[in-house]
């Protein structure tokens, strides 16, 4: 009994630490497939950009990519690595137990064994018994006997019991690591992979510096087509801001001669009261006192004003317009909105972007997806379409739609499904992404907004996780 309560303390504690542990390793399993699908779509784009035969910073960056998300592979083998191991010293310290255990029975039963043989023979059983020196002590004696060799049984079945727990902890630990052997070939096989893909990206790394003047020609060129884009965007959401206040002043100054024409029908009411109940009161005055002169009836006193109602201020952005009573329904979905695209590797990120091995520094006001060709451009939440516009030099149609004071921006469209005014649902179709034959790529940007053309977000504090 002194053995099976310490083994009952050691399940109570390890028990929530081994579910703890299954939960880290499902998640790491997520992590992994999620990895796997990323590596395969940064692969698909690499692809695409291979089939071009121009070098470009589209290509490295797809190159970068998939090794960012290669080195976050061996990392999440690395960890399971460590869950295998693990598993791996908890069955070496189970067998180490066990044996212990196993040393120690055999031991008891060799010792019971031993005793049992100098003691054979129903004699001494009986003459054990029968030399007790009264009845009370002669039960007593057999009932020791009797329970002695029930133990011996036990004994023996807990050395069969143990011994075959023994050998599936052994048989555990060895499939333990056979699978650490496989793993530790899978993590060496992706370094391997990752070495290649390292030398591939220096190799073009060279290859573009050989080509500076083509290169900076290229950036100027993505760098006034951004800018074409960012004055068509401020010119959209500006004039749709100065609309909303000229619709929130309109609607304010409707109400307030609304407010007025109520109070000129009120006075004009309490007055035709007042006149009425003047005559009635004057009737009834001669009828009941006919000899006296009339009393000069008192100059009514008029009722208090009633206080005016406090005036609306005209709605604006910024204080409570109906773009404003919209954007809590786009910010509850901050880290939930789903992607423009339904696949696809983003091969440049929002904001300032530094590209350490030529030294050039480049802006995007959203990221940068290269996708399949003809995939379907999505939107990312319910609104309404503001423009759909061509911004020229190359760069395809972008729509643009409202969510309130928010607004998202999907640029490289070779066709749209969508018109301005168009009320859009969140994953309706606004058209497809253009294909660049040049760079042979299909790349489309996602941009978000707020207030104005010049506040862009990061969509990727928007997007739900990949």
């Amino acid at each position: 009994m002194k053995r099976i309560i310490p083994f009952i303390l050691l399940l109570t504690f390890t028990v929530p630490a081994i579910v703890y542990a299954q939960q880290t390793r499902e998640e790491l399993e997520r992590q992994k497939r999620e990895l796997q699908q990323e590596l395969a779509e940064a692969q698909a784009a690499l692809n695409e950009t291979k089939k071009s035969s121009k070098q470009s910073l589209m290509q490295l960056n797809a190159l970068r990519k998939k090794i960012q998300t290669r080195e976050g592979m061996i990392r999440n083998i690395n960890g399971e690595i460590n869950f295998i191991n693990g598993d791996i010293n908890t069955a070496l310290r189970d067998v180490k137990t066990l044996e212990r255990d196993l040393d120690t029975l055999r031991a008891q039963y060799a010792q019971q064994v031993v005793y049992a043989y100098k003691n054979r023979g129903t004699y001494g059983m009986l003459n054990f018994v029968f030399s007790a020196q009264s009845f009370n002590d002669a039960v007593r004696r057999y009932e020791y006997m009797k329970r002695y060799r029930e133990y011996r049984k036990r004994q023996a079945d807990n050395i069969v019991q143990t011994t075959g727990q023994l050998k599936l902890k052994v048989k555990n630990l060895e499939e333990q690591r056979g699978k650490r052997a496989v793993v530790l070939k899978t993590e060496q096989e992706q370094r391997e992979v990752l070495e290649r893909d390292r030398k591939e990206k220096n190799e073009l790394v060279t290859q573009l510096r050989g080509k500076e003047k083509e290169l900076n020609a290229d950036i100027a060129k993505s760098k006034k087509e951004q800018q074409r884009i960012q004055a068509n965007i401020r010119t959209i959401i500006n004039r749709e801001m100065e609309e909303a206040r000229k619709r929130a002043a309109a609607e304010e100054a409707a109400r307030k001669a609304a407010e007025a024409e109520r109070r000129k029908r009120a006075a004009a009411e309490e007055a035709a009261r007042k006149a009425a109940a003047a005559a009635a009161n004057n009737n009834a005055t001669e009828n009941n006192n006919a000899a006296n002169p009339p009393a000069k009836p008192a100059t009514p006193t008029p009722p208090p004003a009633k206080p005016a109602a406090a005036e609306k201020p005209v709605t604006m952005f910024n204080d409570g317009s109906e773009f404003a009573n919209l954007s809590g329904r786009f910010e509850d979905n901050r880290g939930k909105l789903p992607w423009p695209v339904t696949s696809g590797t983003v091969v440049a990120e929002w904001g300032e972007q530094q590209v350490d091995e030529l030294k050039i520094r480049m802006k995007s006001m959203g990221i940068q997806i290269v996708t399949q060709k003809g995939a379907a451009v999505r939107a990312a939440f319910d609104g309404e379409v503001l423009a759909v516009y061509n911004a020229g030099g190359g760069s395809g149609w972008s729509v643009i739609i409202s969510h309130g004071r928010y607004f998202t921006n999907y640029v490289h469209l070779s066709s749209y499904s969508v018109k301005k005014g168009d009320k859009v649902k969140t994953g309706q179709s606004l058209g497809t992404v253009q294909f660049n034959a040049e760079e042979n790529k299909n790349l489309l940007e996602f941009q978000i907004y707020k207030d104005s053309g010049e506040n862009s977000l990061n969509p990727r504090s928007w997007l739900a996780p990949r």
